[in-house]
């Protein structure tokens, strides 16, 4: 029997068609839906070999802003099937406070945010195509790990929340890149 990321052992029911295991397919999955709002958005990425840092992906702007030309983000994605995260007004994420705290250091030299994709519970639903084009129902929510961070200890967990009006889109990510292309110089 094979361990998922966090250690727990898989059975039968966590494979998917074709015995790849459904984390796997869930982390690939949040990284094609990052690229293609990515790249609708006018961006590009730069993949990591590995997520050591905290992160999975830098997000690319070409642009010229105010402050900065070319601004970028790192990005740490999470995907879950869990409905029962979303609230009225946030998605809940609670992460190892590991993973946490290497994604909230203060100083970092390029942004970093977090991803949460909210897929349907089984695979077949999660993408529809037909003659009228792609179809997904999975959403991500974010939010900058500037605004997650904790001055507290954190034990072994900690549960951060995604607002809901931060739904990761075409606009909302040219709208980050702004943000960061606009800033101050020194400031990001």
């Amino acid at each position: 029997m094979s361990t998922d990321a966090s250690g727990d052992q898989m059975g039968e029911d966590d494979l998917a068609e074709g015995q790849v295991p459904i984390t796997a397919l869930q982390e690939h999955f949040s990284v094609s839906f990052t690229r293609m709002i990515a790249y609708a958005a006018g961006c590009s990425i730069k993949p990591h070999e590995t997520d050591y840092e905290g992160v999975d992906i830098t997000i690319v702007s070409s642009c010229e802003y105010h402050g900065y030309y070319g601004p970028q983000f790192e990005l740490q994605l999470k995907c879950t099937h869990q409905e029962s995260l979303l609230k009225d007004d946030s998605m809940t994420w609670r992460m190892k406070a590991k993973p946490f705290r290497k994604l909230t250091r203060g100083k970092r030299f390029i942004p970093a945010y977090l991803g949460v994709l909210l897929i349907p519970r089984e695979p077949e639903p999660w993408l529809n195509v037909d003659d009228w084009g792609l179809f997904t129902r999975s959403r991500m929510f974010w939010e900058s790990a500037e605004n997650l961070r904790h001055d507290g200890p954190i034990k072994d967990y900690h549960t951060v929340h995604l607002p809901r009006r931060n739904l990761f889109t075409v606009d909302q990510l040219r709208g980050i890149m702004k943000s960061i292309g606009d800033a101050e110089e020194g400031q990001r």
